[in-house]
């Protein structure tokens, strides 16, 4: 059963203090397409999630945003700056003997002054991250893939729906061909009565003329293949490989043939029916659109 190329896949754990959230998301694209979005100090992922990615999506353009906090605080450090804060002390207290002011320095007169703590945060281990992360992105990955399940499979029921619909106005354009000819040499034997009235009218050159038609309009063999069309549509749609870019190669040939068929059958009933089929042939390339 084929997959949707759009899908969503959410997974977030909590492990060795850290909070990691992972989200999958794609959307329709021609190609596979990967982008990541990570914390600054981790773009280090964005090779590993490529890789862990690769071969288990094969189209669509995808997204992978990962969240990473510390709740506990434990990787923050703070340092005071020393030296500022013994340059400010020196300032004050000249200050104050300058303007003859009583000295009633305490700590909490420094707290207020910039740049005296520095908050650093710690470096973390790349392969403890990277663990934590990869099994979060396993959760995300499953989630998403199975999105993707279940919406591949409306589609395939909806296509299969299609193709039976496209396949029975084929049979009956196959139930019209044969009486096209017969028409013919109806409405040639009555025009030729009207036009040489009493005279006799050349059975034999009816006959020719009528085979001539006959062999003009046969489509016979675009009949034919349509119906393996038909059948190898069914076949991909069984199938659990990517199958969008061979479905969008089937739907072109079978626009192709009822094309032919449409201008070489003159009948306007095959021809109401070559609208329809067309139609149908029309929401199916807008359906595969959607099909990894």
């Amino acid at each position: 059963m084929p997959k949707s190329m759009t899908g969503y896949g959410r997974a977030q754990q909590l492990a060795d203090g850290r909070d990691v959230l992972v989200e999958i998301r794609a959307v329709n694209h021609r190609y596979y397409e990967f982008s990541a979005r990570l914390p600054r100090t981790c773009l280090y992922l964005e090779e590993k999630l490529k890789a862990f990615l690769n071969g288990k999506i094969t189209r669509g353009k995808v997204e992978v945003s990962v969240t990473i906090n510390r709740p506990d605080g434990r990787d923050a450090k703070i340092a005071v700056n020393h030296s500022i804060a013994e340059g400010y002390l020196l300032a004050l207290r000249q200050l104050g003997t300058d303007l003859n002011l009583t000295d009633d320095i305490a700590l909490s007169s420094l707290l207020r002054l910039p740049e005296l703590f520095t908050l650093t945060k710690e470096q973390d281990d790349e392969e403890e991250i990277w663990s934590v992360v990869s099994a979060c992105a396993e959760s995300a990955l499953s989630a998403f893939l199975e999105m993707r399940q279940r919406e591949g499979k409306r589609l395939a029921d909806d296509l299969l729906e299609k193709l039976d619909h496209i396949e029975d106005m084929l049979r009956r354009v196959e139930d019209i061909v044969p009486t096209v000819a017969e028409n013919y040499r109806s409405r040639l034997y009555a025009k030729l009565s009207e036009i040489l009235a009493d005279s006799n009218i050349e059975e034999q050159r009816i006959l020719t003329e009528t085979a001539i038609f006959a062999e003009k309009t046969a489509v016979d063999e675009e009949t034919v293949r349509l119906h393996s069309h038909l059948a190898q549509a069914r076949d991909l749609l069984a199938s659990d490989e990517p199958v969008g870019r061979k479905l969008d190669f089937l739907v072109q040939e079978m626009n192709r043939e009822v094309n032919t068929i449409g201008s070489k059958a003159q009948d306007l009933n095959i021809t109401k029916l070559v609208v329809d089929m067309k139609s149908e042939i029309e929401k199916i390339r807008e359906q595969i659109q959607n099909i990894e």
